[in-house]
């Protein structure tokens, strides 16, 4: 079998259902405007064969300049065997370090192709994709709800989601203000993603202050090229911390993993760098008992099958990320769409990924933009005062206001 062809279908995605998940009601808005916040695009590849097999993929990270890195691509791989996946990730990994160190748009390049390769693996030889590599410890995987809350957001408008709900927090939120959200059974994330980025110190501080609420974890609590900050959260709290959805491969999650400096890591299903790089995250968390949970929530619907196979092949998966109430159009994107029931999503039989894009609907939206401005003012994340400045990190002022929540 050989690689006859690679091609690229980008869309502009509408906004998510819920807006008041975002506090500014702009997240996902399609004005098509120069200050447009919240843009977000899907960009799906697939990679045919001379069989007649075609595989489908998806990349994220910044899709509109990745599919030009999809294309680049191409000319490397046309003519390879498909089933030959761990030589061609090298061959592509080898070839984009020509460029410099490996970052968003490559790895987001290589993980569409990567996941195209593995679907054709999977019809190829009439396995579902996990089975061709771990086979399979779960028919059903439990998903929890992107984040509910945000900014200046009051706790008592959360969503309840089973027993787990999430809450994004920034400036105006205060760590109290979690006493209010539920308790008993339920599981409480914290999502801090920036920007603006706490300080470490600052981190460390609302960490200790949320000690008392026993959450799953705090995600993201300082800017991710901080990892000797993280360090100092661990060494200040006994709260359990996440990260690493903006990194890419094994390199880039390695320090996360082989220090401990997290007890849960999030590799993005679109820019990780593929399946092949997905497993080899997880085998790593695995050998230092850490959890995966795969960031997937904004992604598009292909590269949540995709985390689905994984989830369900390794035996440290937590659970996956996502958009319940997603734009209605997530739904006419793929056949089929997978169903939530109970906060469980089915795992697919069906040989490969099990999934395909409607190529028509794709085509109905066309991409207008694809870069966000920061939130306004209102959205309550930076201080008052600063909003325009848009810093990367910023000393959380009112300080006894924040960090108690009085």
């Amino acid at each position: 079998m050989k690689i006859t062809d690679i091609r690229t279908f980008l869309m502009h995605v509408g906004a998510p259902a819920p807006k008041a998940w975002a506090s500014d009601n702009a997240f996902g808005t399609q004005a098509y405007s120069a200050g447009i916040t919240g843009t977000r695009n899907w960009l799906f590849v697939k990679v045919y064969t001379d069989e007649g097999i075609v595989g489908i993929g998806e990349c994220s990270g910044w899709p509109r300049v990745i599919e030009t890195a999809v294309q680049d691509l191409r000319r490397i791989l046309i003519g390879e065997d498909p089933t030959h996946i761990e030589r061609l990730w090298q061959r592509m990994m080898s070839a984009i370090m020509v460029h410099g160190m490996t970052g968003t748009v490559g790895a987001g390049a290589m993980t569409g192709i990567d996941m195209a390769l593995w679907d054709i693996k999977g019809k190829a030889l009439g396995f579902r994709s996990g089975t061709c590599w771990a086979g399979r410890s779960a028919t059903r995987f439990a998903s929890t709800p992107m984040p509910t809350l945000r900014g200046r957001a009051r706790p008592e408008g959360a969503r309840r989601h089973g027993d787990q709900m999430r809450w994004c927090v920034g400036p105006g939120a205060q760590g109290g203000g979690v006493a209010r959200c539920g308790g008993g059974d339920m599981d409480i994330m914290i999502d801090l993603h920036g920007p603006p980025w706490l300080t470490p110190g600052d981190a460390a501080r609302l960490a200790r202050a949320l000690e008392p609420f026993n959450l799953l974890f705090i995600e993201d609590p300082i800017a991710p090229d901080n990892l000797d900050g993280y360090k100092r959260i661990r060494d200040a709290a006994h709260v359990p911390l996440a990260a690493g959805e903006r990194m890419s491969t094994i390199f880039g999650e390695r320090d996360l993993i082989e220090r401990e400096l997290v007890d849960v890591i999030q590799p993005d299903t679109g820019r990780a760098g593929g399946i092949t790089q997905m497993k080899k995250i997880a085998a790593m968390a695995e050998a230092h008992h850490i959890m995966v949970a795969p960031h997937s929530g904004s992604l598009g619907p292909v590269a949540e099958y995709a985390a689905l196979h994984l989830l369900a092949a390794i035996p440290n998966a937590l659970f996956l990320e996502r958009i319940e109430d997603d734009w209605e159009g997530r739904a006419q994107t793929v056949v089929p769409h997978p169903v939530s029931v109970d906060g469980f999503l089915q795992v697919p039989d069906a040989p490969g990924l099990g999934v395909d894009i409607d190529e028509a609907f794709v085509a109905r939206f066309p991409s207008q933009a694809n870069i966000s401005s920061q939130v306004s003012a209102a959205s309550g994340s930076y201080v008052p005062g600063t909003h325009d400045e848009n810093v990367y990190v910023q000393t959380r002022l009112q300080r006894g206001r924040y960090f108690t929540g009085r």
